[in-house]
């Protein structure tokens, strides 16, 4: 399993974001693609990226003396930017299934952009590197 490549477990052309998309728009591909998180790219390059964490984090408490329209105004404003993880790690599509998940136990994250020259040509996630345990189990 350590020697298996990422390229060859990872989610292919993941489902991208601008610096400029807004909360809720975030919150809606989400939502409808069932991700928990957005690589943020500019120009085609990853200049962050935003988890379903981070999102829920910025949305507006209840305990609020703003109105409803008010709320949803400032909250349709916030970019992706503002909420955005800036130093993200990466790997290669050649990176091993072993150092991949080293990098996501050591830093405590649940997935990792895939780049080739700064682009980003897929994401792996804890879930991807489940499937290749459940698959190897399958062929024992």
């Amino acid at each position: 399993m350590k020697t298996q490549l990422v390229k060859d477990w990872m989610t292919p052309n993941p489902v991208c974001a601008t610096a400029h998309t807004t909360l809720p728009e975030a919150l809606q591909m989400m939502q409808e693609r069932r991700i928990r998180r957005l690589p943020v790219v500019e120009q085609g390059r990853l200049v962050g990226i935003v988890t379903r964490g981070d999102l829920r984090g910025a949305q507006p408490s209840e305990a609020t003396s703003l109105s409803i329209f008010e709320i949803h105004y400032l909250v349709g404003r916030i970019t992706l930017d503002r909420l955005m993880s800036k130093n993200v790690l990466t790997v290669t599509p050649y990176t091993t299934i072993g150092q991949a998940a080293s990098l996501m136990l050591k830093n405590k994250i649940a997935g990792l952009p895939v780049t080739e020259d700064g682009r980003v040509v897929g994401i792996l996630t804890e879930s991807d590197i489940f499937r290749l345990i459940v698959r190897m189990w399958e062929k024992e």
